[in-house]
């Protein structure tokens, strides 16, 4: 997919994903190793983003698979559809069990799900498991079945092997730890908040319109609020969003009248609210 690092970093960026040197090192050799690369970070820094736009890269489908907890083999990997076995057995009142059986267990009656999805047919695909965090410890049971050999095997059909391998991302959050069987298999990647340059990078991009003094102000601000001991510090995501606000606003320069009307935009608890109002003082940045 990728002929190096520097072909990573200016491809990823055509379609408005700026990656650090780290960022696209780690692609780069996740591509080159065929590995699944697991992506850590704090919400909204692009971790899911990143796997969006490898697959825009690559002309792929993204296959996603959203965690949550409760989440299960029938959601994860596939299921049958009974209602219309149930159908099809009404309809064959004539048949017997062995004649019925051979017929409702086939392609027509089998519902894929992301997991079985990402490895069958020969497209490329990008398979996103995202905030595998959230899921029970049991899925990753599953997950180290499919991530190792990428096959799966349905009773009632045999083995499914992948003909093309799909590259898989998987992100998490850190709400919990995930099992040193499953970190083996990947190659690991920390995506944390940006340097102030970088940031300044993507607000540019992401904010056509906004102006240098601008950008630069936003993210002096969010740096001195990511340096505050708050609830939930502002995401990259958050970033982005405050300077479109300011643009949407027509505010040129930040001052405190816009600073405090603005602030539930980037902080989202109201004790990190009242905190920031109380510490921030734009005349030190």
């Amino acid at each position: 997919m990728f002929t190096s690092v520097d072909d990573v970093s200016a491809r990823l960026a055509e379609t408005g994903y700026l990656a650090s040197p780290a960022v696209a090192t780690t692609v780069f050799l996740a591509d080159r190793l065929g590995k699944p690369l697991l992506v850590e970070g704090p919400a909204g820094v692009g971790k899911t983003e990143l796997a969006k736009a490898v697959a825009r890269v690559a002309g792929a489908r993204l296959v996603r698979l959203q965690c949550y907890e409760g989440v299960d083999e029938s959601r994860a990997l596939y299921e049958w559809n009974h209602a219309k076995q149930l159908l099809r057995i009404s309809a064959g009142r004539g048949e017997t069990w062995d004649e019925a059986r051979t017929d409702i267990f086939g392609e027509e009656f089998l519902l894929p799900r992301p997991l079985l999805t990402a490895i069958r047919g020969d497209d490329a695909k990008v398979l996103l498991i995202d905030e595998t965090d959230k899921a029970d410890v049991e899925v990753e049971g599953l997950l180290l079945e499919v991530l190792s050999d990428f096959q799966v095997t349905v009773p009632e059909l045999g083995t499914v092997t992948a003909t093309r391998r799909p590259f898989v991302v998987l992100t998490s959050n850190a709400t919990r730890e995930l099992s040193e069987a499953l970190r083996r298999r990947c190659l690991f990647l920390h995506i944390g908040f940006p340097d102030a340059e970088l940031e300044r990078r993507i607000v540019r991009l992401r904010v056509p319109g906004v102006d240098t003094a601008l950008a630069e102000s936003v993210v002096r601000v969010v740096g001195a609020l990511r340096a505050m001991d708050l609830r939930k510090a502002p995401s990259v995501a958050e970033t982005v969003d405050w300077a479109r606000t300011l643009l949407a606003l027509g505010a040129g320069t930040l001052d405190e009248t816009v600073v405090r009307d603005t602030l539930s935009v980037i902080l989202k608890h109201q004790d990190d609210i009242q905190k920031a109002a109380a510490k921030l003082d734009l005349d030190a940045l």
